[in-house]
């Protein structure tokens, strides 16, 4: 199995496709998560850099806060979903559904996304996040009870957010999710934040042991199935999930350096994996 390590466009904002994309590469990474915004020209500078430089692309799907029906958003949804898959990219990175709406509604939205893949023969794997239809462990589990082939991006910070804990007491549905995992948002949260200010800081290192464990654990799985590739987003974001000091307004940790450093780190934490 290779892992490949992807660099979020998330906090990168302001930054032309192309000069991104080169940043990344530059950085060691293997390729780019992008929420490609509406804007012809950098749609044509991702296409356009993609293509030259062979950089593995992973499109995100994020939709923003609207008020409107389950109808109604799963229209959004398939707009967006037909929309990014014109890139042709690795597989979607989804955030699906939302906690408010009941397990019927989500179950249709999935439904959707499974129709959408199937059509297309992009891989749909579904963010575990606050606000989405798998927010939570006990959320989750009975999703994937449901749909046992459903793929789901680990990105655990939320659900220790969520539980006000580490899931001490949450290890089968745990187990469960990780038999699930094909890709991993590499993210150290903590109880009471999806974000910690600095995970290699000395106050940090056993919160860090623990997700470094549990990535493992999704290794091991993925190993197990035969996978011959997996991804890794270090995924360390901007204001509000980075913590700021005050007088001036200044963030704690440089984004950028962060999720770079978590990248090389993990490289070689994560080894025995990367064959």
């Amino acid at each position: 199995m290779e892992i490949k390590y992807i660099c979020p466009f998330w906090g990168q904002d302001k930054t032309t496709a192309s000069t991104f994309i080169e940043n990344a590469l530059s950085a060691g990474f293997d390729g780019v998560e992008v929420n490609v915004p509406d804007d012809n020209a950098f749609e044509d500078d991702l296409l356009k850099t993609i293509n030259e430089t062979g950089c593995v692309l992973i499109a995100q799907q994020w939709l923003p806060p609207k008020d409107e029906s389950v109808a109604e958003y799963m229209i959004r949804f398939r707009e967006r979903m037909e929309r990014l898959i014109t890139f042709n990219p690795v597989f979607i990175n989804s955030h699906t559904g939302k906690d408010f709406f009941s397990f019927s509604d989500n179950c249709k939205i999935i439904k959707q996304a499974n129709r959408i893949s199937k059509i297309s023969g992009v891989k749909i794997v579904h963010e575990t996040h606050r606000g989405r239809f798998n927010f939570s462990t006990f959320a989750t589990q009975v999703y994937l009870d449901k749909f046992p082939n459903m793929q789901i991006n680990a990105d655990i910070s939320h659900w220790c957010n969520v539980s006000e804990s580490f899931l001490e007491d949450q290890q089968e549905t745990l187990e469960l999710a990780f038999k699930h995992s094909y890709y991993i948002h590499a993210r150290v949260g903590h109880t009471q934040s999806a974000q910690v200010n600095d995970p290699f800081a000395p106050e940090w290192k056993e919160t860090l042991d623990i997700f470094v464990g549990w990535w493992k654990r999704i290794l091991i799985n993925a190993n197990a199935r035969g996978d011959k590739e997996f991804y890794i987003c270090p995924e360390f974001g901007p204001y509000p999930y980075m913590p700021y000091f005050t007088n001036p307004f200044e963030p704690m940790q440089d984004q950028w350096d962060l999720n770079v450093k978590m990248m090389n780190y993990l490289k070689k934490e994560l080894i025995e994996f990367d064959k």
